[in-house]
């Protein structure tokens, strides 16, 4: 037996998954849980929009996950053999930049940037830089449209760009002593293969195409006259990055001595290229024309690829269509939402006060309801909203509460909300000539509830499938390393060898009831109302009530902090 290695480098904690090449079967997992912040988060009770990492937790992630599953390995077959691991895959949370210097050693690691919150990684969940987004997006709107066609027409605050101009401003001295700065997903394969010079680094056109403006059509990175328009020092900043960006067809790399005698593995084995976990997640589910892959997490991302021999129409307010992002050889388009399990764990943990073992006692108490039968009605942007809007200063809307609303029916009403949401991202897919035939989803949320996966498939009116693994992210990125490792040695010759061996989806399908989904297209008309209302698409009064909440909230913020209360 051949194996791979997949390390997933999640919003809380990273996981090694041992996957067997021949068919995709876990061996053995470990999870590492980040130690530092909240859950792994690095927060600031000043700023709701600020959310980093530590990067030496993803080193440490490294040497326990990865010599933890090798324990597991041996316990669960004692034929297992380490040499038998004949590649390793890399999938990370993104945009989740992080600042390094000439060495690739991240600068958080210095004593005099330890505490300093914007010397560490900017997690993917970072909105501080709205400002920095919208600049972006109007610059580019005007001088060079055809970056912004590609991303939806709108830049995001979540995204690489917007967060280092943010840096700049708010933190000079972190950004001066930052000689590169790497995505998440470029840093890790580039550590394992004990690259010490950033301008080495292998970077994938997955971070690079969705999140840098990066595009071969123009030459690569925005050209230093739009980034000067920015600020000269990021201009400054574009020959201390990269020139070249690579499909998931090009190696990352291949296992430095250092590491593979840390870790006990064989040195030289390949590391492919990073991706964001979604896109080896869509890759572990399945994906391929006519399919789209629903990643269920704390958010939730869409992803589908159609062949780049076909042309692709611009779709307004998607995150991204990147040649060779997913699937070498096709195009990888990218949608999704800001927040679903995250708008769960927010309203049973810090609304109600109670721990996680109540979101199934509400799961009970509401999963005979019929749709409407609440009369409740829910905007699901309580962390903004990704797509179809791509506004980061949106916030949560329920409607319709009486004296008698309880609990489980807003927890039911939030759920729709996220189902709503979905089927919006869908519908505007569809409506651009992408061929969605198949849905199949992936993540804890997808496999544990069943009530959710039933809502879902009767808003969207679409079947819903489960990816037979329970971690597709680790799974695509060890499929990716499979095919790198070559069928000589035991691997795959070709990604979609490798998806046919190593994938499947569960028996179970959620089917759309007739009568519900009649029901709930009635209650998606109202949805999209309010969506288009306090979006700001249809009614500009209505679209500035939540930024002008969120401005008075800001000012007395500062004004208790500048004068607190004895």
């Amino acid at each position: 037996m051949k194996y791979t290695l997949g390390l997933d480098y999640g919003t809380n904690s990273v996981r090694a998954l041992i996957a067997n090449c021949a068919n995709g079967n876990e061996l053995a997992t470990f999870v590492y849980d980040y130690p530092s912040g909240h859950q792994g988060i690095l927060l600031d009770s000043q700023d709701d929009n600020l959310a980093r990492q530590n990067p030496l937790d993803y080193i440490e992630g490294i040497r326990v996950t990865v010599q933890e599953s090798l324990k597991l390995a041996r316990a669960n077959d004692p034929t297992f053999n380490p040499a038998d691991i004949i590649g390793i895959g890399v999938d990370t949370t993104g945009s989740s930049p992080i600042p390094v210097d000439q060495k690739n050693e991240a600068i958080a690691g210095k004593p005099e940037f330890k505490d300093n919150l914007n010397a560490q990684c900017w997690l993917w969940k970072d909105h501080t830089s709205y400002e920095e987004a919208d600049t972006i997006t109007r610059l580019a709107r005007e001088h060079r449209p055809q970056y912004v066609a590609k991303c939806g027409n709108t830049y995001s605050s979540e995204w690489f760009w917007s967060k280092l101009w943010h840096c700049l401003k708010v933190s000079p001295e972190v950004f001066d002593a930052a000689y590169s700065w790497v995505e998440l997903s470029d840093w890790i394969p580039s550590l394992l293969a004990g690259v010490n010079d950033p301008l080495l680094i292998k970077r994938g056109v997955c971070a690079a195409g969705h999140k840098a403006f990066y595009a071969e059509d123009w030459g690569g990175l925005p050209d230093t006259e739009f980034l000067a328009m920015l600020d000269p020092k990021l201009a400054d900043l574009r020959e201390r990055l990269y020139e070249v960006a690579y499909d998931a067809s090009e190696p990352a790399g291949y296992l430095s001595s250092k590491w593979a005698s840390e870790l006990g593995l064989t040195a030289g084995i390949p590391i492919a290229i990073g991706e964001f976990d979604v896109h080896y997640g869509a890759i572990g589910s399945g994906v391929r024309e006519g399919v789209i892959v629903k990643a269920i997490g704390t958010s939730t991302c869409d992803c589908t690829v159609v062949s780049a021999d076909k042309e692709v129409a611009d779709i307004p307010g998607i995150c991204g269509i990147v040649k060779g992002a997913i699937l070498p050889g096709y195009y990888g388009i990218e949608a999704g939402q800001s927040a679903v399990g995250d708008i769960f764990k927010w309203f049973v943990e810090v609304f109600l006060g109670e721990s996680a073992d109540t979101h199934e006692q509400l799961t009970r108490e509401i999963e005979n309801q019929l749709p409407g039968e609440t009369g409740l009605l829910a905007l699901d942007w309580n962390n903004g909203n990704r797509t179809i809007l791509v506004d980061p200063r949106l916030t949560g809307l329920i409607l319709g509460q009486t004296l008698h609303t309880t609990s489980a029916e807003v927890y039911r009403a939030l759920i729709e909300a996220t189902a709503f949401g979905a089927r919006m991202i869908i519908e505007r897919i569809r409506e651009y000539g992408v061929k969605v035939n198949q849905i199949v989803c992936c993540g804890g949320i997808a496999e544990k509830n069943a009530m959710l996966m039933q809502i879902y498939a009767d808003i969207t009116g679409s079947d819903m499938c489960v990816s037979r693994s329970s971690q597709t992210c680790a799974l695509g990125s060890a499929i990716a390393a499979s095919v790198l490792a070559g069928s000589v040695n035991g691997g795959h010759d070709t990604l979609q060898d490798a998806q046919e061996a190593m994938t499947g989806i569960k028996d179970i399908v959620y089917t759309p009831n007739p009568e519900n989904h009649k029901v709930y297209t009635e209650i998606f008309t109202l949805y999209r109302k309010v969506h288009d209302a306090f979006g700001g698409v249809e009614n500009p009064e209505l679209g500035t009530v939540m930024k002008e909440l969120l401005a008075i909230k800001d000012r007395q913020r500062n004004a208790k902090m500048n004068n607190p209360i004895d």
